[in-house]
């Protein structure tokens, strides 16, 4: 772990601050929108538009980093991202704010491209595990951490949206004073959805649920919290529990993961999702059992992406994972870009509540699917399958890559050396 931190603490410390800046806007313009009189169905539109230019990020900037180079690049982007967070305030209209918000989107998915590769370059075989696992722990503390940022200030003014600015604008200074050597940059073809949904149903339909979830719960959260009439630090603590549950919970999950049919896990995870939503339906008036719920949604959902990913993985021969999680990145963004836009149509119409109904409805839906799904095709071994590798939901196609490349790794050296055991005398 000291050896990852001495090769990459430049890296990680500006991937947190970015975190800082990333997190601390999301939430900011959901208690602004409120504030300037946004309705729910236009702040779910600026919500959205963030996932569309996510999308587009991860297909175009493996291209622009290619023409140009990652120092370029990464320097471009992170400039428009600190211009768009200042001019939030100053352009206060729905759609300024959905034309800003495509452009962070577009940006950070680029950053995340750029920032990953290299931090991929930096790893070797050894350390490669951990440094991803750093660096997913370094994402999370800088969300929650933002989260925190929110109170200090007033939502109604500057300074807040002058914060994010400068996190941002700084965070690229250790990353591009202290990174001299640029890493050759190459990324796989994704695989088509034909082929993703003929090797995997479960997989590709639950991504693309999967992707309503989390942009829902990481979209429309503050949205929520301004409807149902919560305090800016009130709203600040609930959001932070979808992040908490979501770094707490991955690992166990993952544990379990490699130790029993992926299916029992989904539904029972997608399920037990569901039901903590369903409950903050009606008991979100107890800000503790709200705060319970929030902590179990992300707790479920984002340990559910990668659990999808490995359970694609075991249908697939190890030279097409790769090219999988192109496409399954797709679908999850597909499912991403609808999630604010449905979500704020149902609060526009039932309320505040309905921010856990939609949240409650897809949980479950993909619980019950992963039920059918059981009754289709029998599952392989567990000694067959491909080993869990925690992946943020907002991570780049080149994290998932390489976090492929380490779960195929980790199934050759277990084949290995179940044939040296079976050879041994």
């Amino acid at each position: 772990m000291f050896s990852v931190l001495s090769n990459s603490w430049a890296l990680l410390l500006g991937m947190m601050l970015l975190m800082l800046g990333n997190g601390l806007q999301g939430t900011l313009l959901g208690i602004r929108g409120e504030i300037e009189g946004f309705s729910t169905f236009e702040m779910s539109l600026v919500m959205s538009a963030y996932f569309v230019g996510f999308l587009g990020g991860s297909r175009l900037a493996p291209e622009m980093i290619r023409r140009v180079g990652h120092v370029r690049v990464f320097a471009a982007l992170g400039s428009l991202i600190s211009a768009v967070l200042i001019l939030y305030p100053a352009l206060a209209n729905a759609e300024a704010w959905m034309i800003g918000r495509i452009i962070i989107g577009f940006c950070f998915s680029g950053v995340y491209v750029t920032a990953e590769s290299w931090l991929n370059n930096s790893a070797t075989n050894e350390t490669r595990g951990q440094t991803l696992s750093l660096y997913m722990i370094v994402q999370m503390i800088g969300i929650v951490a933002a989260q925190g940022i929110v109170v200090l200030g007033d939502p109604s003014g500057y300074i807040l949206f002058i914060v994010p600015s400068v996190l941002v604008s700084v965070a690229f200074a250790p990353i591009l004073l202290s990174i001299t050597p640029t890493p050759a940059f190459d990324t796989t073809k994704p695989m088509t959805l034909r082929a993703l949904y003929t090797a995997s149903p479960l997989g590709v339909v639950g991504m693309f649920l999967l992707g309503g979830v989390f942009s829902a719960q990481f979209g429309m959260a503050a949205v929520y919290g301004g409807k149902a009439g919560l305090s800016i630090p009130q709203i600040s603590i609930l959001v932070s529990a979808f992040y908490v549950g979501a770094l707490v919970m991955q690992y166990p999950i993952g544990w379990f993961s490699d130790r029993m049919d992926r299916r029992v896990l989904i539904l029972a995870t997608g399920i037990l999702g569901g039901v903590a939503a369903f409950v903050a339906i009606f008991w979100g008036g107890n800000f503790n059992l709200l705060l319970a719920s929030a902590f179990l949604v992300g707790g479920t959902s984002n340990p559910l992406y990668s659990l999808f990913l490995a359970y694609t993985n075991d249908f697939l021969e190890h030279e097409d994972m790769a090219a999988a999680s192109g496409g399954m990145i797709f679908v999850n963004g597909l499912g991403a870009i609808s999630g604010p836009i449905f979500t704020g149509w149902l609060m526009t119409t039932f309320g505040a509540g309905a921010f856990f109904g939609v949240i409650s409805a897809l949980m479950c839906a993909i619980g019950l699917y992963a039920a059918f799904r059981m009754t289709q095709r029998s599952s392989p071994s567990v000694e067959d399958t491909s080993g869990f590798q925690a992946i943020m939901p907002s991570s780049s196609p080149v994290f998932v890559e390489v976090a492929q490349e380490i779960a195929i790794e980790n199934a050759l050296e277990e084949q290995l050396e179940e044939q040296l055991e079976e050879n041994s005398p």
